[in-house]
């Protein structure tokens, strides 16, 4: 059984999310968790908190144990772009694109 949490329109660069997001593909949970609490990037509480959603949903919707339970994916895509305009020479403006993510982590029981 695999249970998925989703967390959408995260203001964070998805490069730079994918950086965290690999270091926890494939393991326990409680492993995974210490690596992202000892994790020193800007992603690293927002991906842990849907880990932790991810846990959640497990126990509470399919009855799952979380010693049992393991990171089976997790990915992250581009969301939506704001786009600013940044003052240059001679009156010009270029556009500044503050990237979001979609951060998905499914579990599943080790069997």
């Amino acid at each position: 059984m695999e249970t998925r949490a989703i967390a959408k329109t995260v203001r964070i660069a998805p490069r730079k999310a994918r950086l965290v997001i690999d270091l926890i593909r494939g393991k326990k949970i409680k492993e995974a968790q210490a690596i992202l609490m000892f994790t020193p990037r800007a992603a690293s509480p927002i991906i842990l908190k849907v880990l932790n959603s991810a846990v959640a949903n497990a126990e509470h919707n399919n009855n799952a144990n979380v010693e049992n339970l393991y990171v089976k994916e997790c990915y992250v895509n581009e969301s939506v772009r704001l786009k600013r305009l940044f003052p240059r020479a001679k009156g010009q403006g270029d556009i500044i694109q503050k990237r979001s993510s979609h951060i998905t982590v499914v579990v599943a029981d080790k069997e």
